[in-house]
């Protein structure tokens, strides 16, 4: 059976709708745990057809602070060198920029709650023309665009939403993979940082899961398998 492996940083920002897509493909999905042994030798071991790094709370600076990052960057120089299947999701999409030699830093404000993005011409020609609804933003760093990567989608914000490099490789600052029913533990899970947050509310953020969640569940699994049509072929 195909493989995909998610790296996994914190237990509720897992793969929501895309994993039910990857199922649904007869795709096993594995998570590595960030931080619980080895994550090079766990994820080449397997070696997966995709390779998912999900989002957390760490920053991708942090690498002396939290050394996996470390083995994190040498998966991302690998998979990249190889063209193999990549997605990376908010610090996911972090690493594999830093890894292409861009800057990561503090963005203006912190982005946490539903928004749209905005896709550029190249982005509205790619799968993620399927994401109409408002997604789920919960960032607070940016990054440049890496030298050689295709802007797909921005915020006034984040001005690199998304990006491609070459044909297998995607990094997405937001989560269009979220399920609705999920959110809950988010915002469990990032209390603090929410108190922290002027403008940000959980009774808003909850409002607006109500709204958007379903809409960009469906929407969320008609990109990602577009996508995976892309790179899988």
């Amino acid at each position: 059976m195909t493989e995909a492996v998610a790296i996994r940083h914190v237990a509720f920002e897992d793969l929501g709708s895309f994993e039910q897509v990857l199922q649904e493909r007869g795709i096993d999905v594995t998570y590595v745990d960030a931080g619980q042994g080895r994550l090079l030798e766990q994820v080449e071991r397997r070696s997966p057809r995709l390779l998912t790094i999900l989002g957390g709370p760490v920053r991708a600076c942090e690498t002396a602070e939290y050394p996996f990052l470390k083995e994190e960057l040498a998966l991302i120089d690998m998979r990249l060198s190889r063209a193999e299947p990549l997605l990376g999701i908010c610090l996911g999409a972090q690493l594999i920029a830093a890894a292409l030699g861009a800057r990561v830093y503090p963005a203006e404000s912190k982005e946490i709650g539903w928004g749209t993005v905005e896709l550029s011409g190249t982005g509205a020609a790619s799968p993620l023309a399927e994401l109409t609804t408002p997604v789920l933003h919960w960032h607070g760093d940016t990054f440049d665009l890496p030298t050689g990567a295709s802007r797909l989608a921005s915020t006034p914000v984040c001005g690199n939403q998304a990006f491609a490099v070459g044909r297998s490789a995607l990094g997405l600052q937001f989560h269009a993979e979220v399920l609705g029913a999920a959110v809950e533990s988010w915002l469990i899970g990032h209390a603090f940082e929410i108190a922290q947050s002027p403008g940000v509310s959980v009774e808003e953020i909850r409002a607006d899961t109500r709204q958007h969640a379903s809409s960009l569940e469906s929407q969320g699994r008609r990109f990602f398998n577009r996508w995976l049509d892309d790179v899988l072929s």
